[in-house]
């Protein structure tokens, strides 16, 4: 084994070419698995829009093969294959009109490619699937060469399954783990390193927006002078310079993929972040805010209390999780900027107002890159279960006249333990992430071992 950088990031790959072909094809079976689920819920018929009949309304539920992908071939001039957000808006009753969607703008354009060939509902998730499948397979690549066989948990967990082809979530994952490959990875130095991978969360921004926020960590990881210091400028005891243009770097990314379509149609761009700042916090939205204020203040009240203190208390779980980051770079000479990434993903998920099921998909890269123990994992995979089985034959049985009280159905049942279960881990994780070592200081421990053998040999 032979160290690959120079002494500051040096790392030894202990993860080969045959071993990371086997975890792509495992990674491969469990995305085909997926695409199978998802299109239990397609044809056998269409009706004059394309849509999928007979009982596509009761059957996405009931068997538990909803897919946003599928459900959004109509409502949103996909099936009209209209360019997104030039001449779209939102309209007084808050519906999104003339091709723009709910999502940042590369998020759009993916929606958008995904239709160009098809024409109902079936063809469009079969085609998003095969636009998407690639970066699931890309991102189980990226963590084996950083985890070896960690990357299982995502390769072959229960949320590749039931959430690849559930949303357009595969391409923002993908951006996050990137930024943390090319950091750790790349044989420049460290400035460089950092930019491009700031460069990459700023795309991340523009597909899922919560990317954006692992720049700061890699901010103050480049301040720091990267792993114990050792990438520091001469004669600088903090590299503000190298720190501000990481940020930069995100920023311009950021502006230059927005502009053209904010130029070409303000108000279908705007439109997409209108839509999320307007929308409720209800019965879809899965969020601790609902089940734990509405039965005690209120609808009304719950709405407009939530769209204050959501967003504050997500600012705290940063200014804590980065605060917390400082203290060990001070003990332990390092800035844990992957565990502070992951100790802010965990405060977003918890205390935004929307938590959709698939959001477990940005969760478990970081379950793979910070050495925590896998009964987490098992656990948190044992609660989304209740929480993705469950909700949709919990709206099944509202909808069509089924017991669904909490006394007397167990998908009602589920989906408390899906939603508290959820809350409680990730309050959990929040902690042992910010404790955690990553899996790149293994590399680093390899590298000091390997290098005081030769020394002694000599």
């Amino acid at each position: 084994m032979t160290p690959e950088r120079g002494d500051a990031g040096r790392f030894v790959n202990r993860f080969g070419s045959a071993a990371a072909a086997v975890l792509v094809l495992l990674c491969g079976l469990t995305l085909l698995l997926g695409f199978v689920n998802k299109d239990r819920c397609t044809g056998p018929a269409f009706d004059q829009w394309g849509r999928t009949q007979p009982d596509y309304d009761e059957r996405n539920k009931e068997d538990v093969c909803y897919s946003d992908i599928q459900h959004l071939w109509i409502g949103r001039d996909i099936d009209r294959h209209v360019f997104p957000y030039v001449d779209g808006n939102i309209n007084d009753k808050g519906i999104l009109i003339g091709g723009s969607v709910e999502y940042p703008v590369l998020s759009g354009l993916l929606i958008w490619a995904g239709a160009i060939f098809a024409h109902n509902d079936a063809e469009y998730l079969l085609y998003s699937s095969l636009l998407m499948a690639p970066f699931g397979l890309l991102t189980g690549w990226m963590l084996g060469k950083l985890a070896r066989w960690r990357a299982l948990l995502w390769a072959i967990g229960p949320p590749l399954i039931l959430y690849a082809f559930h949303n357009w979530d595969l391409p923002v994952v993908l951006c996050s783990v990137a930024a943390v490959f090319v950091v750790h990875r790349w044989n420049r130095p460290l400035v460089e390193r950092a930019t491009v991978a700031s460069v990459l969360l700023g795309l991340g921004f523009a597909f899922k927006v919560y990317p954006a926020a692992f720049v700061l960590p890699l901010m103050l990881f480049v301040a720091t002078g990267g792993w114990r210091g050792q990438e520091m400028p001469d004669g600088k005891k903090v590299d503000v310079a190298g720190a501000i243009k990481v940020g930069l770097a995100s920023i311009v990314t950021v502006v230059l993929v927005n502009l053209p379509f904010a130029i070409a149609g303000y108000d279908g761009w705007a439109a997409s972040f209108e839509f999320q700042q307007l929308r409720r916090v209800d019965i879809t939205t899965n969020s601790i805010w609902y089940w734990g204020l509405r039965p005690f203040i209120g609808d009304d009240a719950m709405q407009s209390l939530v769209g204050v203190i959501s967003p504050i208390t997500i600012l705290l779980s940063f200014g804590i999780a980065a605060g917390y980051g400082w203290m060990r770079f001070r003990r332990e000479g390092s800035y844990p900027w992957i565990a502070v990434s992951g100790a802010m993903l965990c405060g977003f998920m918890l205390l935004h107002k929307v938590h959709s099921p698939q959001y477990t998909l940005w969760l478990v890269p970081f379950l793979v890159l910070l050495r925590v123990r896998l009964v987490w994992a098992f656990a948190y995979f044992v609660v989304d279960l209740a929480m993705g089985i469950g909700i949709f034959r919990w709206f099944w049985a509202i909808e069509f006249g089924q017991p669904a009280g909490i006394y007397d159905s167990f998908s009602a049942q589920a989906v408390m333990i899906g939603v508290w279960g959820r809350a409680a881990l990730l309050v959990a994780l929040f902690v042992a992430f910010l404790k955690a070592r990553d899996v790149t200081e293994d590399d680093r421990e390899d590298v000091k071992f390997i290098r005081g053998a030769v020394a002694a040999k000599s």
